[in-house]
């Protein structure tokens, strides 16, 4: 039986932008483009969007052209997301647009660099990308002469602080509002899942291309990679080994895709949910994996950190991007002066710790990398 049967078209407990709860500073409606649709396009065309691009997501970026950056990583996203959510009967334009947010927050080198930027700012109450994203959409954007940040819809400003189930690391203040005793749409759900398909996935390509994962290797630690490799090299009998590989990950990809949908389909089934208030006071997020696969999931998880994440190549990237990220944040928090004035200026009202760490956070590899090497000539 198909996983869409029995859906109507919209589903009634999908997000529709007629009902958005607004902005927080209040702008008329544009001619042809519905709210959500603004947001998309604002965090687009945002500078912190652009600033994904050199990034790292495992690899840095100049260690070879065809490795994810978090800009590529954040498409491949949102991509997923809008397949899931029509697949749903959701609305794919607000999960578009909460999966285009979600890593804005992220600072330099990759989960090295917020690791050590967390750790630099420890008695400052510490850096989460998640928290910084919302800071950035927020304030921190200045595009517009109206108001701060890109004055998103509450509904993709919720999905930035809900979309992970950890709210530990905001302020209490910064959460004001966001109701957290309440369940967020299934919308902003998807997203969590589907960023953890696309990681997984595309490190493991990834971790192919620089030659430390090797198709045996996978099979031998991943018995359900080893039948889809199988089940293809009967398929594709005159591929070479890259093309097995590569309709192996594809493969593997849409096994992954198809079992959220279905799993999440059984699950909203069941829950018999018939609006949007009725999502966010359940008992449970509906929106998940099968027991199957996230047992298969943990597997990978557990693989690409002992041989991928661990491994002597990128942990010795890893080290040189911490040792970067506490030299500037030990750099700027002693000699503020050595900012750009305009964020010298912030810090009266909103105090050191943060400025430097949002002067950081914004930067890309490359330019931490210049800045560095720049306090230190």
């Amino acid at each position: 039986m198909s996983s869409l049967e029995g859906y109507p078209d919209p589903a009634p407990y999908r997000a529709r932008a007629k009902d958005s709860a607004g902005r927080r500073y209040r702008e008329s409606e544009h001619r042809y483009r519905s709210c959500f649709e603004r947001d998309r396009d604002r965090i687009v065309h945002s500078r912190a969007f652009r600033r994904l691009e050199y990034k790292t997501q495992v690899f840095p970026n100049y260690k070879g052209d065809h490795f994810r950056t978090r800009l590529t990583h954040t498409i491949e996203v949102a991509q997923i997301a809008r397949t899931v959510a029509s697949a749903l009967a959701l609305n794919q334009t607000l999960a578009e647009a909460i999966a285009l947010a979600h890593d804005l927050g992220h600072p330099p080198f990759g989960h090295a660099g917020e690791q050590e930027l967390d750790s630099a700012l420890a008695d400052a109450g510490g850096f989460e990308h998640n928290r910084h994203a919302l800071r950035i959409v927020e304030e921190l954007e200045e595009r517009y002469a109206a108001f701060p940040g890109l004055n998103l819809t509450y509904e993709v400003r919720e999905g930035i602080v809900k979309h992970s189930t950890h709210y530990d690391r905001f302020q209490k203040d910064e959460l004001k509002g966001y109701h957290l005793e309440l369940q967020p749409m299934l919308e902003a759900q998807i997203i969590d899942w589907v960023d953890g398909i696309t990681y997984n996935v595309h490190d493991i390509d990834d971790g192919v291309e620089a030659k430390i994962l090797s198709s045996d290797a996978l099979a031998a630690n991943l018995p359900f990679f080893k039948e889809i490799y199988e089940r293809e090299s009967i398929r594709n009998r005159n591929a070479d080994e890259r093309q097995l590989f590569n309709e192996s990950i594809r493969a593997l990809l849409d096994m992954l895709v198809s079992d959220l949908i279905d799993a999440s389909c059984e699950r909203i089934k069941a829950a018999n949910v018939a609006n949007i208030e009725e999502v966010r006071s359940h008992s449970e997020r509906l929106i998940g994996h099968s027991p199957e696969i996230l047992g298969q999931l943990r597997l990978v998880a557990k693989f690409l950190r002992e041989e991928l994440y661990c491994c002597p190549q990128v942990e010795t990237e890893m080290q040189k991007s911490r040792h970067i990220i506490a030299e500037l944040v030990a750099s700027y928090r002693r000699k503020p002066t050595l900012l750009p004035e305009r964020h010298q200026a912030r810090m009266l009202a909103e105090g050191e710790a943060v400025v430097v760490g949002d002067y950081v956070a914004g930067m890309t590899d490359r330019f931490a990398l210049e800045a560095h090497r720049r306090l230190h000539r």
